[in-house]
């Protein structure tokens, strides 16, 4: 039986995704993998060159997803399942075409970690994300801006007569469109993947791929790949080459004999073929191999100490089972990116498929003996050169046209086809699927103009064919503020100020001084930061009160200032205004967790630890916390050591008598690296 494809319903308990922020995303975010390396590290030459290569100067043209909350109900997701008479395979276009379940049908088992909850967290570029599956990470280092957004999904003719499902989209942190091609052939156990990323330019772009794959873990958990060395990448932002499987006194292949979270990307010899398995007690689990353009294999594990089982908890429903992934990438190390020329694509096959093997020799103590075991069984089940054939068998059909919609992604695709004349065979970007957010962008290419309006909150265009277009078009609020959007992103700091104060000159309202007040928080300006932060916060209050409908946007503006503008006045030593600010919130905004942090910063600048203390100990969530994010422990200690200090000064005796005498709670417990 080849493949079939059919769509059905997930229902899970889903917290509800939410808007997206209504402000721009001028911050490039936290970069939890920013590094020292020494220099004596002994890079390989390629390696040094992508690491650091092209950094993201912000987000945009992406808007952050921070609207959900972390009250799950009951809630039917659209789903479609790829099925043969060995494996079934169930995918969320709606998701960023996450493949949720992996589920082998001779042995009954699901080969995927299969989170019990769809729970959004603040793990992705610009927010939203959640664990479980096989994502697919396009962009630049971390998750992709798109694991909660909808992709383009269709049946295509698959290379053995029966049908794959594609999923493709437009990426607009790199302006690239890709496509994943998922089958099943007839009577195979493995899941075969066909991925294609073209750059459609002029100009070489810097291209990030990881194929990232949660699997089940317990203590009896083994991942093995065919590397004597890997690269280690902490949380304390180092970057180290360690001997595999044993370094620092414990056998890393075992995720739960670290304590806290790490990466271990590893070493595979040029040559080698390439292959990660996660295997149980019992020698049986998940291998994933592909063809030799996918080079990286990677594990990632979050260790078995309080922080990494509490944001497991976090991710999931307490109680249930961990996870760890195994991943796989374009480069050695998801630091880098790999350049790709103009008019050039990357095109790669990967399989994920069972794996058995003898349970005594890949648990055993000699490392090469059991990556052999593992090694020798997936070549019985899959040869290395049925790999390559099937790649070879897939590569014409990567540009046969879908046959049949089964899931609509965004109009981007749609609007860049427009712009630039794009042909790209096998993933039809179709005028149809221009919506309202392009728009504007239409009149722009259309007529040379924005709309002549106040700019309001929305989608925002910034690669340098849209800056060229905003440069030679009619002067005004939007325009100025659209093209103050395109020069920060591009680098131009110092135009971007001159486009928005332009824009603020003509009546501009709220966001070109919110965009003014990014600016001075970068320059280190903080007393010109928090003035801008707080009239933009009044302007914004001002149109959420107005009569007209377009009101109703700007009140999801004003509590999104805030959390911005309490920070940059506390900074600023503006302690009242920042706690002003805060009550002249709606009481639904106050009761939210980030609030409540806020709040307890702002009583702690005014002296009042005591009540500081209370709205910790009254408990709360911050359900947008990001990966990494220290400021839970830091705030709590931070009220302790005033505590202690009983109005004295903060001495290092102090601090050590507070975190000694008020331990950091489990429920607040977050940190990813030894402190």
């Amino acid at each position: 039986m080849a493949t079939r494809v059919r769509r059905t319903t997930l229902t899970l308990p889903a917290a509800p995704l939410g808007p997206d922020n209504p402000l721009p995303a001028l911050r490039g975010g936290q970069d939890l993998h920013r590094t020292e390396i020494p220099q004596d590290a002994g890079l390989p030459a390629d390696m040094a060159r992508q690491i650091g290569c092209a950094p993201l100067r912000s987000l945009l043209p992406a808007r952050m997803r921070d609207g959900y909350g972390r009250t799950r109900r009951t809630t039917d997701l659209d789903a479609l399942v790829i099925e043969n008479d060995r494996l079934r395979a169930t995918v969320l276009p709606g998701l960023g075409g996450r493949v949720y379940s992996l589920h082998h049908k001779p042995t009954d088992r699901e080969l995927l970690y299969r989170n019990p909850v769809w729970q959004p967290a603040a793990f992705a570029l610009n927010g939203a994300w959640f664990s479980g599956g096989i994502e697919w990470n396009i962009g630049s280092t971390g998750h992709t801006t798109l694991s909660c957004a909808p992709l383009h999904a269709a049946r295509v003719p698959a290379p053995d007569g029966g049908e794959m499902l594609r999923l493709w989209e437009w990426e607009r942190l790199r302006d690239l469109p890709f496509q994943v091609d998922l089958w099943l052939p007839d009577g195979s156990d493995f899941l075969h993947v066909g991925v294609r990323i073209r750059n459609p330019h002029y100009h070489t772009v810097p291209v990030y791929w990881w194929s990232n794959t949660a699997v089940p873990e317990d203590e009896h958990t083994r991942v093995l790949a065919p590397a004597e060395e890997a690269w280690h990448f902490g949380y304390e932002r180092t970057l180290r080459r360690v001997p595999v499987p044993h370094s620092d006194g414990a056998d890393r292949t075992y995720p739960l004999r670290s304590e806290f979270p790490a990466d271990y990307f590893y070493a595979v010899p040029d040559g080698a073929r390439r292959w990660i398995a996660s295997l149980d007690a019992d020698g049986r689990g998940l291998v994933q191999t592909s063809t030799d353009t996918l080079r990286g294999r990677k594990l990632f594990l979050w260790g078995a100490g309080r922080a990494g089982r509490r944001w497991q908890q976090w991710l999931t429903e307490p109680g249930t089972g961990g996870y760890a992934e195994i991943q796989a990438g374009l480069a050695r190390t998801q630091l880098e990116h790999v350049p790709l020329d103009a008019g050039g694509e990357f095109s790669w096959l990967e399989a994920y498929g069972p794996l058995e093997t003898d349970p005594v020799a890949v648990h055993g103590a000699d490392w090469g003996a059991a990556r052999e075991e593992a090694a020798a069984r997936l070549a019985a089940v899959l040869p290395r050169t049925d790999i390559d054939a099937a790649y070879a068998a897939w590569l014409p059909y990567a540009d046969h046209e879908p046959k049949e919609s089964l899931a609509t992604g965004s109009g981007w695709g749609a609007l860049e086809a427009a712009r630039a004349g794009l042909d790209l065979p096998g993933t039809p970007f179709d005028e149809a699927t221009l919506g309202a957010e392009q728009e504007p962008w239409l009149t722009l290419l259309g007529t040379g103009d924005l709309p002549a309006a106040r700019p309001v909150p929305g989608p925002a265009l910034v690669a340098p064919a849209w800056r060229d277009l905003l440069e030679s078009a009619r002067p005004g609020p939007a325009t100025d503020y659209h093209l103050g959007l395109a020069q920060w992103h591009a680098g131009d700091r110092a135009q971007a100020v001159r486009s928005w104060e332009r824009a603020l000159g003509q009546d501009g309202g709220c966001l070109p001084l919110y965009c003014l007040a990014v600016a001075e928080s970068v320059a280190g300006e903080t007393g010109r930061a928090a003035d801008r932060y707080a009239q933009a916060c009044a302007e914004a209050a001002r149109a959420a009160a107005a009569p007209d409908p377009g009101a109703r946007d700007w009140r999801a503006v004003l509590p999104a200032l805030a959390r911005e503008a309490v920070p940059a006045l506390l900074a600023a030593g503006r302690t009242d205004e920042a706690a002003q600010l805060l009550a002249g919130l709606r009481q639904s905004d106050q009761d939210d967790g980030r609030f409540r942090l806020l709040t307890a910063q702002v009583l702690l600048a005014q002296g009042r630890p005591a009540a500081a203390r209370e709205i910790f100990d009254a408990g709360f969530e911050v359900a947008g916390l990001r990966e990494g994010d220290e400021v839970l422990g830091d705030t709590w200690y931070a009220i302790a050591e005033r505590l202690v200090a009983g109005g004295g000064p903060v001495t290092e005796q102090v601090r050590a008598e507070a975190r000694s005498g008020h331990p950091l709670p489990e429920r607040y417990d977050y940190r990813m690296r030894p402190v």
